[in-house]
């Protein structure tokens, strides 16, 4: 009995942990176990619920390996919280589709020849509409403004994607590069929008939840088709549209933390998602496509505006702040 008990300290320091920081729906509870059990390992999750919330955990908690857009995964790469990673190592990348295949072809994830992410998911950011409030379907995003649905808008609560759907929606060159006089502007549209968000949600749950619950007529959809499923599983008589002006888009990838204690274990977890059961099971279970398999909701010649990093994400931060507070337009 002591020669057992003597051993289980060394048996329980054996089980390496793995710490990841994602998106609902990246991690389900089934996925984890499943590699928990091929790696004798424990992963410890960490939901985020917007880019400004992954940007604060990463630089105030430990975490090994992460989902982050393209966009965003620059600023990372700038302040040096990411390391390289060999692609080589993860057999499952060679069964990616072509064009996620050829790293250096998509912007923002080779730099100095270092590759920093791997594509793992990705969708648009589609306008959502009741069926039963509205029969014609909107065009534009501005029909969120419309005096017609004050109260009755539900809009994603974060700085970047904002401003930049206020920039395209304004006819800026590039709606990721406005100038500070451009992010006042939009500073302001984004306060008058308040007027008709019934609120501001976080996750694609939380947005079902508000809709079953309330009057709604329109939703920023910045989960995509996994809001627009999860939606439609919930019973909601709801259309989805890419806009006139075209929808911004996301492509979501995993990357390791500069301070990774197992870079090894976390390049395994970003291989074992890319297996075709798991990656597939994500599009099934969540409605987002995968780098796997060609996704059915996707069309042809849609106006997708892939996202860029943005020129002054700070201002960006506390303009948005200010809007969230309740500051009238008039205040900007």
């Amino acid at each position: 009995m002591a020669i057992i008990c003597a051993l289980c300290p060394a048996t329980a320091a054996a089980t390496e942990v793995l710490r990841v920081l994602a998106w609902d729906g990246y991690a389900d509870a089934d996925t984890v176990r499943e590699f928990e059990h091929r790696y004798a390992a424990k992963v410890e999750v960490t939901y985020a619920n917007s880019d400004d919330d992954l940007w604060y955990k990463i630089n105030h908690a430990a975490y090994d390996v992460f989902a982050v857009n393209t966009a965003e995964l620059q600023r990372y790469i700038d302040r040096n919280l990411v390391q390289a990673l060999d692609p080589s190592r993860l057999t499952n990348h060679a069964r990616q589709l072509p064009r996620f295949r050829d790293l250096a072809a998509i912007p923002g994830l080779v730099r100095q020849g270092q590759v920093f992410a791997i594509p793992y998911t990705y969708a648009e950011m589609g306008l959502i509409y009741n069926r039963k409030i509205i029969a014609e379907p909107p065009q534009s995003m501005a029909a969120m403004w419309d005096p017609a649905y004050r109260g009755r808008v539900l809009a994603f609560n974060t700085s970047n994607h904002n401003f930049s759907l206020v920039g395209l929606l304004l006819g800026a060159g590039n709606p990721f590069r406005l100038s500070d006089g451009n992010l006042t502007e939009a500073a302001r549209e984004l306060a008058k929008l308040r007027r008709n968000v019934l609120t501001f949600y976080s996750t694609a749950e939380q947005a079902v939840q508000l809709f079953m619950r309330h009057d709604v007529a329109l939703v920023f959809g910045n989960y995509g088709s996994q809001q627009l499923k999860a939606l439609r599983d919930a019973g909601a008589d709801v259309g989805y549209l890419i806009p006139q002006e075209g929808a911004l888009a996301w492509l979501d990838c995993w990357a390791i933390t500069r301070n990774a204690p197992n870079p090894a274990l976390a390049e395994q977890w970003i291989d074992y998602t890319l297996e075709p059961a798991v990656s597939e099971r994500l599009s099934a279970r969540h409605g987002l496509a995968n780098t796997i398999s060609a996704h059915p909701d996707t069309e042809s010649g849609q106006k997708l505006i892939w996202l860029e990093p943005v020129a002054n994400p700070d201002l960006q931060k506390q303009l948005w702040d200010r809007v969230i507070s309740g500051e009238p337009p008039e205040a900007f």
